[in-house]
C-alpha cells in the first residue's frame, strides 16, 4: 500500500496506466452519464486552466513549465502554427489567473488556512471504499482539513456547480481517505471574489450517493464479473 501510494505522487504514475488501477472521482462523471467514456478523458481548457491556477498557488517555481502564447484566440492561424493541436495557454488566461492568485494570496484569512506551517500539497492517497479502491489526490491536507482550491465564473452559482462537477462525491471520498472534514477555498476569475465552502452532511451523503452509483455501474460494465457489453450502453429518459 505504502509504495502504490508513492507511485502516486508521480503525475506520470497518477494519470498513467498505474493508476488507472484505481478508481476516482474523476470516473465518477463517465461511470454515471456514459460509461463507454470510462478512462476515455481527454484535456480540456478548463482542466488546463485549473492546473494552472493550482500550479500557479502550490507550486509557482513550476510555472515555465507552461508554453504561454500572447494571441486573441486560438482561432488565430499563430496559434494554430504554435500548438500544433495542443492546448496552449493564453497571455490573458495567465494574467486573469495571476489576479486571482495574487487576491487569494493576499487576503490573510485564506493565506494563512493554505499556507499554514505543517501543511502538506498534492497529497496521494489510495483506500479500498465499498470493496473496491479508490484513488485521489488531495491539495492540501492540513490538521485540521483536507482543502481543495477551485476556481469558478461565478461564485454565487457555485453551490450548484458542485452537483453538476461531482464535488460531493470528492468531498465524500477524500473524507474518506484522510478521516478529515474537507473545506472547498474558491476563486472567482470575472470578480475576484473569494469564498470559503465548508461540507455539510447532506453535501457528503449525497457524494456518497454517488460513489454507490458509480460502483454499481462500474461492476455492471467492467468488473470482474461484469454482466453488461458497456458497447451495448444506451441513456433512458423521460422526458
Amino acid at each position: 500500500m505504502k509504495d502504490n501510494i508513492e507511485r502516486l505522487d508521480n503525475d506520470e504514475d497518477y494519470y498513467g496506466e498505474f493508476g488507472k488501477q484505481f478508481l476516482s472521482n474523476s470516473d465518477i462523471k463517465s461511470l454515471l452519464e456514459n460509461p463507454s467514456q470510462f478512462k476515455h478523458s481527454e484535456k480540456t481548457l478548463p482542466m488546463l486552466i485549473g492546473n494552472y491556477f493550482h500550479t500557479a498557488m502550490m507550486e509557482p517555481d513550476k510555472l515555465d513549465d507552461y508554453p504561454i502564447l500572447d494571441v486573441a484566440t486560438r482561432n488565430n492561424k499563430a496559434y494554430k502554427e504554435s500548438a500544433m493541436g495542443e492546448l496552449i495557454m493564453l497571455q490573458r488566461e495567465v494574467d486573469e489567473i495571476t489576479m486571482l492568485t495574487d487576491k487569494m494570496k493576499g487576503n490573510m484569512d485564506i493565506f494563512d488556512i493554505i499556507y499554514a506551517k505543517g501543511n502538506k500539497f498534492e497529497v496521494p492517497m489510495i483506500k479500498e471504499l465499498h470493496s473496491e479502491m479508490w484513488k485521489g489526490k488531495a491539495d492540501i491536507v492540513t490538521d485540521t482539513h483536507v482543502i481543495d482550491l477551485k476556481t469558478t465564473s461565478d461564485i454565487s452559482k457555485f453551490k450548484s456547480s458542485a452537483w453538476v462537477y461531482n464535488y460531493d462525491s470528492q468531498a465524500y471520498l477524500y473524507q474518506e481517505f484522510f478521516g478529515k472534514p474537507m473545506k472547498f477555498i474558491v476563486g472567482c476569475k470575472k470578480t475576484l471574489q473569494l469564498g470559503v465552502f465548508e461540507c455539510s452532511p447532506e453535501f457528503i451523503e449525497r457524494g456518497r450517493d454517488k460513489v454507490l452509483d458509480a460502483i454499481i455501474s462500474w461492476r455492471k460494465f467492467f468488473g470482474p464479473n461484469a454482466t453488461e457489453d458497456v458497447n451495448n450502453f444506451y441513456s433512458k429518459t423521460i422526458l
